[in-house]
């Protein structure tokens, strides 16, 4: 179970000045001091602006080998379509609201002790990093796309939410110390990079012994039907939109546009099963908890479900079953599968 933490607070107490002993240059890991309205690393002597409240700390990844970089494509198109979109949700009291109406934000919410340190890698426009915070934890959200992150600052100033912080930064390029959080989170982000096992070993190492970490990726099998759906748009030059009944339900035009743009459009994405993540988990040096969909067949995930409890994870053959089963059942969440683990190393 996730424990209460101890230790002191990754911010100074007016919420702005970041204690920098948490902080390190995305290009060296040398220490960083202020310079006016800017950050200086000790070491190479790189300067990194900071536009509003907003430390840029992004570098590129400069990848070798044959895979091509997409973080340039993909960052150009948040951009230019922030997701999600804060249509409607002005206020801390319609954010926590929406949050709460969703089993896993709610579930997240009850089960993160107060006190803890939890990082988004890939928070978008930082609706769960604010909402986080509110429980008196310190939540940073990072992100490759200035555009939302600036969204997700003004929705923080203008609900004074003192314990949201964030950061422009390449998840290839962490900017904090290994082993800073209590918690990590990097939901539905993985799977838009060139690399996505590389990514989690990246982000893994930001997580404290003994600590946590949730990654949310596109299922092999529970991408199908937003497979063929894309298809569909694509010959019909996007009409048959009320076939996506999650984007439907959404309220907003904004919204809906934001959505469809994500699911149907983005530039890249690749797809995952819940084994292979357990090859990734092995390689970090983490051991698996649980995972949504549950690899059960008779245990449904729900509001009584326990995030940090450990579970053993299934043979081949019955995970196997459930994956291909979310053929039938992933067009409720775009395919997405989640998996929990805990870093073993002390």
């Amino acid at each position: 179970m996730l424990s209460t933490p101890q230790h002191p607070d990754l911010y100074s107490e007016d919420g702005q000045q970041m204690g920098l002993e948490f902080l390190c240059c995305p290009s060296c890991s040398g220490s960083l001091s202020f310079n006016g309205p800017e950050l200086t690393c000790r070491d190479c002597a790189n300067t990194f602006p900071i536009n509003g409240s907003i430390p840029q700390l992004f570098v590129p990844t400069n990848l070798t080998g044959a895979k091509r970089d997409v973080t340039d494509e993909i960052r150009k198109f948040y951009e230019a379509t922030p997701f999600p979109n804060y249509d409607e949700f002005d206020s801390i009291g319609a954010l926590m609201d929406k949050a709460r109406r969703r089993v896993f934000a709610k579930t997240l919410d009850e089960q993160i002790p107060f006190g803890a340190r939890v990082l988004e890698c890939g928070c978008g426009t930082g609706q769960l990093t604010n909402f986080l915070s509110v429980g008196n934890r310190t939540a940073v959200g990072t992100d490759i796309c200035l555009n939302s992150l600036k969204l997700a600052q003004h929705f923080k100033e203008k609900n004074r939410l003192s314990r949201a912080h964030f950061i422009q930064m390449n998840l290839f390029r962490p900017c904090f110390r290994q082993g800073s959080f209590d918690l990590v989170i990097s939901n539905g982000v993985l799977h838009h990079t060139s690399d996505p096992a590389m990514g989690f070993q990246s982000i893994a190492k930001l997580v404290k012994p003994n600590g946590y970490i949730i990654i949310g990726l596109y299922h092999k099998w529970g991408r199908l039907t937003t497979d063929i759906r894309r298809g569909i748009f694509g010959v019909t030059g996007d009409r048959l939109q009320f076939l996506d009944l999650k984007m439907m339900q959404e309220t907003g035009d904004a919204r809906k546009t934001a959505w469809f743009m994500d699911q149907y459009k983005n530039p890249h994405e690749s797809k995952h099963t819940i084994g292979e993540v357990l090859g990734w988990l092995k390689a970090a040096g983490f051991s698996f908890v649980t995972s949504i969909p549950r690899l059960s067949f008779f245990d449904r995930y729900g509001n009584s479900k326990r995030l940090f409890t450990r579970e053993e994870p299934t043979p081949w053959l019955h995970r196997t079953v459930i994956e291909v089963s979310m053929s039938l059942t992933g067009q409720r969440d775009g395919g997405l599968f989640i998996v929990i683990a805990q870093n073993a190393r002390r």
